[in-house]
Formats: C-alpha cells, structure tokens, sequence
C-alpha cells in the first residue's frame, strides 16, 4: 500500500535521510524504530508531505505523491498523526473530530465515525464539550488518533503515540491500534519510542539510524536479535 524508494530529505545544507527504502503492504502493522534523531519523523513528515523530499519516490496505492500537497494526500487517504498530538487545544473534542472530517460531505458517515471513535476511546464521549488543552496527554493522545480516524483513511501513520503518556494508557492506546487494524483492515505504519511495545503488535520492523536503515526484519525476529535487544530493548 505504502512504497518509499531511495528517499532523500534535508534540512538546509544538513542531509537528514540518505535514501531510504521501506514497504507497507495493505493490512499490515510496519514498525521504524531507532534513537532519537535517527530521522523516525522526518520520514513521515517526507511521506505527509509536511517537508520535501529531495529525491527519491513515495508511492501510496500504486499512484505516485511525492511532494503532493499535504491535503490531497490526506484525500487519498493516507493520514498522520503527528508526534506531541497536535490537537487543536482551543477546540472542544467534538470540534477536534469535526476537523478530522473537513475534506468529507457523508453527513451519516461522520456520525457514524464518530460513534466509532467512542466505542474505541469512550473518555472521548465523556468529554465532548471539553476544550482538547485541558486534558491529560493520554487523552490528547485517544483524541489526535480519533481525529486521524475522521478523515477515514485506509493508511494511518503514528508518530510516537506513547510520548509523555502513563504505561497504563499507552497499553490502552496500543490495543485500540491492534483493534483499528483488525477491525477496519487499516493499513498503519507506526513510529514508536517503546520498541517492545511496538514489535509486539507488528508484522514487521525496520531499524533506522543517523537516516539509514540499518536492519529490516518480521517483528518476531527483530524482537530475538541480539542487535536490537542491546540497542533498543534495554537488554
């Protein structure tokens, strides 16, 4: 579904990522995993459309949207779910999922999302009139992918979702994702601190480091690899 050939980003003269190449078939749980400033992010700002990519393809579908207008790619229904939420703190949670849906005219099938969006985060039904700034990071979190959920994608890209939330939520928000992808055959490449975590609910991994993949493995094998576990899993 998702196909990144050789991509290159920059950020003035200081090169970010060096021609990266990874797959997301249709269904499927894909991890990138890596330390801070491995360039986890700037990919799926590259791929979102939010900075350009200098060379290199992004194929979503088959079609090609390298460097497409970040709205349009929204429209073809690969969607993002930034790193720190983003939510929209003076909106209340109803505006913030109304928001999510800006591009669509299916009256009954934004209601009907968003009955979805409850049945996964009831919190989110408990709040709905609540301004997002004044709630929890948990919540801003259930909301951001709520939100994400609204425009209906078939891709869904998460950056860091557990970032500066409890361990009791974060478990909370990673099986919502477990259930979005086998409820909905949502396709989800996610971009996560918690490598553990995140390999657990995965098909398969890839390892980023400095902007290159270093190691690309099911996530059951990179779960065992020694490599990985010294790096990443604290062993």
């Amino acid at each position: 579904m998702l196909e990144i050939k050789d991509i290159q980003v920059s950020y003035g003269s200081i090169k970010a990522i060096h021609g990266i190449s990874l797959t997301v078939p249709e269904k499927s749980i894909v991890t990138l995993i890596g330390a801070n400033g491995a360039g986890k992010s700037t990919t799926l700002r590259a791929i979102s459309g939010l900075i350009p990519v200098k060379a290199g393809t992004v194929r979503f579908d088959g079609q090609d949207i390298t460097n497409l207008p970040p709205h349009q790619i929204v429209a073809r229904g690969l969607c993002h779910v930034p790193e720190g939420r983003m939510v929209f703190a003076n909106l209340t949670v109803a505006e913030n999922l109304r928001m999510g849906a800006y591009l669509r005219k299916d009256r009954s099938g934004i209601a009907e999302d968003m009955e979805y969006s409850f049945g996964l985060f009831p919190r989110l039904k408990e709040r709905l009139h609540q301004p997002a700034g004044t709630m929890s990071g948990g919540e801003q979190q259930m909301l951001a992918i709520a939100r994400a959920l609204m425009s209906r994608p078939r891709c869904l890209m998460l950056d860091e979702p557990s970032l500066g939330i409890a361990p009791m939520l974060t478990r909370s928000i990673f099986q919502q994702i477990t259930a979005i992808n086998q409820e909905r055959g949502l396709t989800i490449l996610l971009v996560e601190q918690n490598a553990n975590l995140a390999l657990s609910i995965s098909n398969h991994g890839y390892v980023l480091e400095t902007g290159s993949i270093i190691l690309n493995d099911a996530a059951t094998a990179l779960l065992k690899n020694p490599q990985v576990r010294a790096a990443y899993l604290g062993d």
